[in-house]
């Protein structure tokens, strides 16, 4: 019972609720189930894949060392992302296998257009949340 609240007090703190449409990528045999599961739950859906055209309110990428080049990963991800959407990248915590220098983030992020607004821990991984900057309104 208490990983189940632990789990819900991840999405929680994903800012995932109810109706949002979540896409998963980098989905392995090392991801959270139970947070997964939490957010499948919470949002009342299953997560959509990278096959997906639909759009997104949020992305949760699963990234480890080794994956590849995380900037070009997120500008993939911002494809179907909404205005006001937010993606997760949630890498292994220090000292875990696949750990990845929050460097790499910070210096992923701006390439891909994104600024880095938090970081959370979530049990064994750690989430950073990135988002599009607002654009200022255009008058004309």
């Amino acid at each position: 019972m208490v990983a189940a609240a632990d789990a819900q007090n991840y999405a929680q703190k994903l800012g995932i609720s109810h109706g949002l449409v979540v896409q998963e990528l980098g989905w392995d045999e090392d991801t959270d189930d139970a947070l997964r599961a939490e957010i499948e739950e919470v949002t009342g859906g299953e997560m959509v894949d990278e096959d997906s055209d639909e759009v997104v309110d949020a992305v949760l990428l699963w990234w480890r060392e080794g994956d590849g080049d995380l900037a070009d990963e997120l500008m993939d991800a911002i494809s179907p992302l909404a205005d006001e959407g937010f993606i997760w990248v949630l890498t292994p915590k220090t000292g875990q296998s696949g750990h990845v220098d929050p460097s790499e983030i910070a210096e992923a992020a701006p390439t891909a257009g994104l600024t880095q607004t938090s970081t959370i821990s979530l049990g064994s991984w750690t989430g950073s949340r990135l988002v599009q900057p607002k654009a200022p309104s255009k008058q004309r």
